[in-house]
């Protein structure tokens, strides 16, 4: 039986994991009976944590919000995750969260065991990351939206679409998924009945939440799914216009350097080929192809082209 001291501990992360639990279900988990389960709340209520309780057989036990930070106990595994996140986060696409993500690092590296730290130091040595390309998103309204998907909450707002039009719109709130260069809300549109994919850094103005609505399940069971099918002009959604370039290298020696999963290579005649990108195309991609170190010419869209001209002026003119 786990020491009074670390059962605490266990019950508070397991109050983490969870919206709600049941007392049946933690006194299995902690291996203690429901009397003991009931001593140990109070005891955590007494060191400042707010859990809520509801009465009866269908009650459980709920973490609220409170005025301190509970402390969050972390497998090796969820470390390692959660200090590459940081890193991520100092060059990613959430505006004014690069110094917070640092000293949030920062902390958790002066605790991590020698093991741990070598891995993630490895991790970041081995990683490059473009930066982020486009809008750059508030992470507050991004938090908010989070909360609300995880309540299946209905969120009102005002939308810009690809092309300018702007709508309001009322949603059941599902998921967020992050696609690499932007990130999307998936959720129920009331207003046209239907499942819709928006883009969060095209939501206008503050957000506001109403009440929770019961869970729909989205199309196939997987919001990333979803997206990567809307974003790339399958079931429904937009069309991408994807981009492709001709290098001057034989197609054999650049599919061993350009990954089936983000272009597709054809050759076009013994010494060249077409490389086309499976999304749409990006800023990332011009400038990958651009790295390959071959000399390359955009075919299409005429957009990338105008971004490679534009690419190449500046670094014409630069010192």
């Amino acid at each position: 039986m786990i020491q009074t001291s670390a059962r605490l501990l266990e019950l508070l992360t397991l109050l983490q994991q969870r919206r709600e639990w049941t007392g049946s279900d933690l006194a299995e988990r902690l291996d203690v009976g429901t009397r003991t389960i009931r001593r140990d709340i109070e005891k955590l209520r007494g060191l400042g944590y707010p859990i809520d309780a509801a009465p009866g057989v269908a009650g459980g036990y709920r973490l609220g919000a409170g005025t301190k930070l509970p402390p969050l106990l972390l497998d090796d595994a969820e470390a390692v995750a959660v200090a590459v996140g940081l890193r991520s986060a100092a060059t990613g696409s959430i505006a004014g969260i690069e110094e917070t993500s640092i000293r949030a690092l920062t902390k958790l590296e002066q605790i991590l065991p020698d093991r741990l730290r070598d891995r993630v130091r490895d991790l970041g040595s081995a990683t490059s990351t473009f930066g982020p390309d486009g809008s750059r998103i508030d992470p507050e309204l991004l938090a908010s939206i989070a909360v609300a998907c995880r309540d299946s909450a209905r969120l009102r707002f005002t939308y810009e679409s690809r092309t300018s039009e702007v709508s309001e719109r009322e949603v059941e709130a599902n998921a967020i998924v992050h696609g690499g260069r932007s990130w999307y809300l998936v959720a129920y549109d009331l207003g046209r009945d239907a499942w819709r994919t928006f883009r969060i850094d095209r939501i206008r103005d503050e957000i506001e939440v109403g009440a929770a609505s019961a869970r729909r399940e989205v199309p196939g069971g997987d919001a990333a799914a979803f997206v990567e099918a809307g974003v790339h002009g399958r079931e429904g959604g937009p069309e991408a216009v994807r981009g492709s370039v001709r290098l001057s290298a034989p197609a054999a020696e650049m599919e061993k350097r350009i990954p089936s999963r983000y272009a597709t290579v054809t050759p076009d005649g013994p010494d060249s080929c077409v490389v086309e990108s499976t999304a749409g195309w990006s800023s990332e991609f011009l400038v990958w192809m651009a790295l390959m170190d071959v000399q390359m010419t955009v075919i299409a869209p005429p957009e990338m082209a105008a971004k490679a001209d534009g690419i190449r002026r500046r670094l014409a003119g630069a010192k």
